[in-house]
């Protein structure tokens, strides 16, 4: 069985989360995190509302809390105080192996470093997270692996190594590796951070058609010029929003 676009990216998302176009809200969200060395507050009272369908560029210095809002965001940190609703689902409130199981369906993770798994070749690392989440019959995994590598322009690669491939081409395997599950929100940390000029634009490119065929993308960088590529930017400073506004291809819309 080959999926269609209409099957990848529209009817699941709606039928995963819900058809509200607000589709994340965060509610005084703090996030402080306890050592011997002393407290640190990472994100401090932090409330955002983020709509079905955007692609959106979070900003800010080293040690801003940016990482720690998509782990907020990604259920792999829990607030200290406040609220995290997304979808239909109140992520506050659920246990870890709820959240697992939650983030699985409903998330899919981009990281700088790629984190394919090197014993396995790029067909059997997209194929991976299917298998333990048992959300697709096995009998259509193979063929939503290869429809993803296609997708990513990596069809001709699916048996090689993830050593075998380039900087920009193991990214992109990682972002089908990410789409495995036909999750609704893409969660991207510095995707293109060890990326050249061609191949963090081939990534950005691949980004925004998603966006296109209804994927939710936040994506923390810091790169000025891909944060112009996005819908909305998010600037962090020392754990709290300090500005958020909508660009135009690199212009701000008032």
């Amino acid at each position: 069985m080959l999926f269609t676009n209409r099957d990848l990216f529209v009817d699941s998302t709606k039928a995963k989360l819900n058809d509200s176009p607000v589709l994340i809200k965060l509610r005084d969200i703090v996030k402080t995190f306890f050592n011997a060395a002393g407290n640190f507050t990472a994100l401090n009272g932090v409330s955002l509302e983020i709509m079905q369908g955007e692609f959106i560029s979070i900003i800010g210095k080293s040690g801003s809390g940016k990482t720690t809002l998509l782990n907020i965001l990604t259920g792999i940190d829990r607030p200290t105080k406040g609220e995290i609703y997304i979808g239909n689902t109140a992520l506050h409130k659920l246990s870890d192996e709820e959240i697992a199981v939650w983030r699985g369906q409903n998330i899919g993770i981009v990281f700088q470093f790629f984190q394919l798994l090197p014993a396995l070749n790029v067909i059997e690392n997209i194929i991976l997270p299917m298998e333990l989440h048992n959300i697709l019959p096995r009998s259509e995994r193979f063929e939503r692996a290869k429809y993803l590598l296609e997708l990513v322009g990596l069809s001709d690669q699916s048996h090689k190594f993830p050593n075998k491939l380039s900087g920009g081409q193991q990214q992109r395997a990682a972002i089908a590796r990410a789409l495995a599950n036909d999750p609704p929100i893409i969660i991207s940390d510095e995707p293109t951070g060890n990326l050249d000029g061609p191949s963090a634009e081939k990534v950005i490119q691949l980004f925004e058609d998603l966006v296109k065929y209804g994927k939710t993308i936040l994506m923390v960088t810091h790169n000025q010029d891909l944060a112009k590529r996005t819908q909305r930017t998010i600037v962090i400073s020392d754990g709290e929003i300090v500005d958020s506004y909508r660009t135009n291809r690199g212009k701000k819309v008032v």
